[in-house]
């Protein structure tokens, strides 16, 4: 679906691996059930308000074993955020959708836009790599917090673990405290705090 935008103050709002492989139990206990929802809210804002393009990023895990498998079921972008309008699809492979197909900072610049707001899953993966390596390129990028969320991890090595919910207020420190992004919530991205 394309709602195309070309204003210069547009916000690109970044809805990354929103996929039903993330439902699977392999990932283990998560945090922030209203994710999605509040993921849905921003889309319908964005289009509504016409406030910039929606960008839908999906990762296409080259792991066979993984629940983000290309080819299958669990590779599919949620309906929750596919059937809501967006202007641009980006693959990718690896955890910045700055280095997927098509490249996401090339679109963006030719439409001058320098505004990322970045939402979806994983906090402390793919969201956090994008807003880190958007703020190195020189974009404005803000996180709503909880239109994300994440998994509990375990380092496999030593045995160290951390809960879902840590590695969200972890994230918001690194990236904020690093000066990366400004991390928000939905409702005061909207104006409804």
């Amino acid at each position: 679906m394309n709602t195309e935008h070309t204003e210069t103050s547009a916000q690109a709002l970044i809805v990354i691996d929103v996929q039903e492989g993330f439902d699977d139990a392999y990932w283990g206990p998560s945090a922030n059930p209203d994710c999605e929802g509040n993921i849905a809210r921003l889309i319908d804002h964005w289009h509504a308000a016409r406030r910039g393009p929606v960008i839908v990023v999906r990762h296409d895990s080259t792991n066979p074993a993984s629940p983000l498998a290309a080819g299958t079921p669990g590779n599919r972008v949620k309906s929750l955020v596919w059937d809501r309008p967006h202007d641009l699809l980006i693959t990718k492979t690896v955890n910045s959708a700055l280095l997927g197909e098509p490249r996401l900072d090339d679109w963006l610049r030719a439409k001058g836009i320098s505004t990322m707001v970045c939402c979806g899953i994983q906090t402390n993966m793919c969201v956090e790599t994008t807003a880190r390596m958007g703020g190195n390129l020189g974009f404005q990028v803000t996180v709503p917090i909880d239109a994300t969320r994440t998994f509990d991890l375990t380092n496999p090595s030593t045995g160290d673990k951390m809960t879902a919910a840590e590695l969200m207020r972890t994230t918001a420190l690194n990236l904020q405290g690093g000066g990366f992004a400004t991390i928000t919530s939905t409702d005061r991205l909207l104006g409804e705090h």
